[in-house]
């Protein structure tokens, strides 16, 4: 049975407090074309409204304060949804490696040195901490 893209929408929002909720659908937004489009026209609105500013510098510097905002909430978003990425990938590694272990130590039986390697395997990356 094939999954819509609500019902993923949905899963993959479960457990996040509002503020990931929020950085997930940014970052989702962000990362497609019309996202570019709307800084395009900024800066196109922006050039043309040259004739109503008084002078030259409050021009150039609204959009360079604009600019240095969006830079910044975009920056935020953008490392926290690093970072959950980062630590989601790490977690399915572990999970790979305490598969590994676990089928090493089945086999240690056999081989005396498997099971000192399926040691240094849980001990490499923390395995019995998570336990």
């Amino acid at each position: 049975m094939e999954r819509t893209e609500a019902a993923e929408s949905r899963e993959k929002h479960d457990g996040l407090d509002p503020f990931e909720r929020f950085v997930e659908l940014a970052t989702g937004a962000i990362s497609r074309p019309p996202f570019f489009a709307v800084c395009v026209t900024v800066v196109v609105l922006w050039a043309a409204s040259f004739p109503l500013w008084k002078t030259t510098t409050k021009w150039e510097l609204a959009i360079h304060t604009f600019g240095a905002v969006l830079s910044l909430l975009l920056l935020v978003l953008l490392e926290n949804a690093g970072r959950r990425n980062s630590e989601a990938q790490q977690e399915k590694l572990n999970v790979i490696a305490e598969a590994l272990a676990a089928l090493m130590d089945s086999r240690a039986a056999e081989d005396p040195q498997l099971r000192e390697a399926a040691d240094n395997l849980r001990e490499a990356v923390g395995l019995e901490e998570r336990h």
